[in-house]
């Protein structure tokens, strides 16, 4: 408790010293999104709303949602982008109503009605086993095709896997194991899987990273991270269990009694409502309204999705993450 305590003092700080550099009136944005993307978003807003003083700031989803959480709406923070939606139900009595403010065509099942109009659907999260050819094959080892290969001893010190305590991809794929086999069969599995990890990664992009640095040959990580890279010339290779690509799906809100804070509504519409739609496009492209063009290259077609039942329900993340023990 101590160290989540000084943890959030030091997320406070670094918060509240942007705000304080900035004008009175900064708009301060939490986004879990990729560094890249949020620069993006930055550039996009700075561009759109010149007059107004905009920070977009990176923050796991499970520290963003813990400082929501305890902070209540009393937080610097104005606006969350791509909280992990699990998460977004811990915090729902924070969140403000917004009714009305998308005018995005959700596929069924994803619109703002469905999450009691206050967090508006921000991506589905899909991920894969992402494996390094050049370096398996500097191992020679072969490519895993299942999760149950990756127990295998040649693999050891090869493979990274986000934490589900602190990354939705992490969790996805913890809750994928568990609606696979069961709660007990799903820690035996981690047991033994984690004799063969180099590292649990703080976020979901970490294992991503790994790869890219040659630390490890074999991650469990985002999709569309690994086949933008893929693009970029890297040697990797997408590899789905026969389970199916594990998911979760993540939403924007604002923070109760913010929305009458200048310029949070004007920001947040831009956010939902034109960003939203280019960042699905360009950056995270699984399905999530009505038409989404995909403008990612070589991107996977028919994906068959893994069984993610009680992805979104907080008792029983809460329930899960208790019995990890990592």
């Amino acid at each position: 408790m101590k160290k989540i305590l000084i943890a959030l003092l030091a997320i406070t700080l670094f918060f509240t010293g942007f705000v304080l550099i900035g004008k009175k009136e900064s708009i301060v944005i939490c986004s879990s999104a990729e560094e890249f993307r949020n620069e993006e978003l930055q550039r996009q807003l700075n561009e759109k709303f010149p007059d107004k003083n905009i920070i977009v700031n990176y923050m796991s989803t499970g520290k963003a949602a813990t400082k929501v959480y305890s902070e209540g709406t009393k937080t610097e923070i104005d606006i969350l982008v791509g909280l992990e939606t699990g998460y977004m139900n811990k915090i729902s009595h924070n969140l403000a109503d917004i009714s009305g403010m998308s005018r995005v065509e959700y596929v069924d099942g994803l619109t703002p009605a469905d999450n009691n109009n206050l967090w508006v659907t921000w991506e589905k999260q899909a991920g894969a086993i992402i494996v390094n050819k050049e370096v398996l094959k500097k191992h020679g080892l072969e490519a895993p095709k299942s999760y149950e290969d990756l127990l295998d001893s040649q693999y050891r010190g090869l493979i990274a896997m986000p934490d589900p305590k602190s990354s939705g991809t992490g969790y996805f794929f913890y809750k994928n194991w568990v609606n696979l086999w069961g709660a007990d069969k799903a820690i035996e599995f981690v047991d033994d899987l984690y004799g063969n990890l180099k590292q649990f990664t703080e976020s979901g992009s970490g294992p991503i990273k790994m790869l890219k640095q040659g630390e490890i040959a074999i991650g469990l990580a985002l999709t569309f991270q690994a086949i933008n890279e893929i693009n970029n010339g890297w040697a990797f290779e997408v590899i789905y269990p026969e389970s199916g690509s594990p998911y979760s799906l993540t939403g924007t809100a604002i923070v109760d009694g913010h929305e009458e804070k200048d310029g949070v509504k004007e920001v947040f519409d831009y956010i939902v409502n034109e960003f939203f739609v280019y960042d699905k496009e360009n950056y995270s492209p699984e399905e999530v309204f009505v038409g989404q063009k995909n403008e990612i290259a070589n991107y996977p077609q028919n994906i068959l999705y893994a069984d993610m039942r009680g992805i979104q329900d907080d008792k029983e993340k809460e329930r899960l993450l208790d019995l990890w023990k990592y």
